[in-house]
């Protein structure tokens, strides 16, 4: 049995993509450039937020300056409204509670700005003792590195055998897999299957409580 589940927060413990898709369309209409739809923003973040904005701006429009402009922009609304339209994914909260209540320790691990990390977790998963909350700081390397996973097994006192590592994207299953330790993909979030399975997934889940099984069972082997 796993005891310790090291989560991705966005597209995985939270739908948080309306409110990055406003905060970047903001930033974007008041600097002059053209916005995007909804529906374009899964594809553009996963990254961090200056890997974000760079990838929403023109292409001749991604010079150092125009960036942190623009990021500058972003920043200023993203800090107000990171919670008008983020919600947890359906099951999400209760299989946080199963884990809790099996004595499993959780952490999470982000590349979104630490501020935002520190102000989104506890609003909508203020009963889960989280024993690390970790998004990018300044200085320390975004995923698929994997420092944030090693900075979160040395907080928790775990072994990498001990551990799983839960995301919906390439990335995280790339962060996991340099670190080391089990992977869950999961589809309900930004990016595809495909991806995940491009990306080596060790499983593929698409409803929470299937990580229960995982946490409990293992990785199983066909």
């Amino acid at each position: 049995m796993k005891k310790l589940v090291i989560f991705d927060l966005d597209g995985t413990l939270l739908n948080t993509i309306e409110d990055l898709g406003h905060a970047a369309n903001y930033a974007l209409e008041r600097n002059g450039y053209a916005t995007h739809s909804m529906a374009s923003y899964p594809y553009f973040v996963g990254n961090g937020v200056r890997r974000l904005m760079t990838r929403v701006l023109p292409e001749d429009a991604r010079d150092d300056e125009t960036v942190d402009r623009v990021l500058g922009d972003f920043l200023e609304y993203y800090d107000e409204h990171c919670t008008d339209f983020t919600k947890p994914y359906s099951g999400m909260p209760e299989l946080l509670q199963d884990l809790r209540d099996l004595g499993v320790a959780m952490a999470v691990a982000s590349n979104k700005y630490q501020k935002a990390v520190d102000k989104i977790i506890p609003t909508y998963y203020p009963d889960i003792n989280f024993v690390a909350i970790e998004g990018h700081r300044e200085g320390v390397n975004v995923k698929p590195d994997p420092s944030v996973v090693f900075a979160i097994l040395a907080q928790a006192g775990m072994a990498k055998a001990d551990t799983l590592y839960v995301g919906d994207s390439g990335v995280d299953m790339e962060t996991a897999r340099r670190a080391c330790i089990d992977s869950v993909g999961v589809t309900w979030g930004f990016r595809s299957k495909k991806e995940l399975v491009e990306y080596h997934a060790d499983v593929i889940v698409n409803n929470p409580v299937d990580i229960l099984d995982v946490v409990e069972n293992g990785i199983k082997i066909s």
